[in-house]
């Protein structure tokens, strides 16, 4: 039988270092990464973030792997800091678990998600989103 979700949830954040919507303003001030990967609707609907990179979660790994050929210019190496962020704070603990078991140690997320930092009361943007997406990798479509 299975754990569940709750459990692997726990697991996952057990090895991460959550920040919040203040601590990860402060973080990416200091050069920080801060990935979000809500989809097109949450982010019509909620906003975007200054400074964010929008990622789908479908091909987090392939553009955030400093060794991959479809890695962002970002992913500089497994010691960057990169703060994942999604509506409510669920699928990027797991998300930057994932992350960490890659070898991006600093990987983690915000406590909350967009929902908190909205609550605290901190801006969305206005400028076009800086979409890194893309099409999977072509060596792995039809694999999943």
């Amino acid at each position: 039988m299975s754990p569940g979700i709750d459990a692997l949830l726990e697991q996952a954040r057990a090895g991460l270092h959550r920040l919040t919507p203040q601590q990860t303003v402060e973080a990416v001030r200091g050069g920080a990464l801060l990935v979000d990967t809500r989809t097109e609707t949450q982010r019509r609907e909620q906003g975007d973030l200054p400074g964010a990179v929008v990622i789908d979660r479908t091909v987090l790994e392939w553009r955030l792997d400093p060794a991959s050929a479809w890695r962002i210019p970002e992913a500089t190496g497994y010691d960057r800091e990169i703060i994942l962020v999604c509506r409510q704070g669920y699928s990027s603990s797991l998300a930057a678990a994932s992350l960490q078991t890659l070898g991006l140690r600093r990987a983690t997320d915000m406590i909350g998600g967009v929902d908190a930092w909205l609550a605290a009361g901190l801006p969305t943007t206005d400028r076009p989103a800086d979409i890194r997406s893309g099409a999977a990798p072509a060596a792995h479509v039809g694999t999943d």
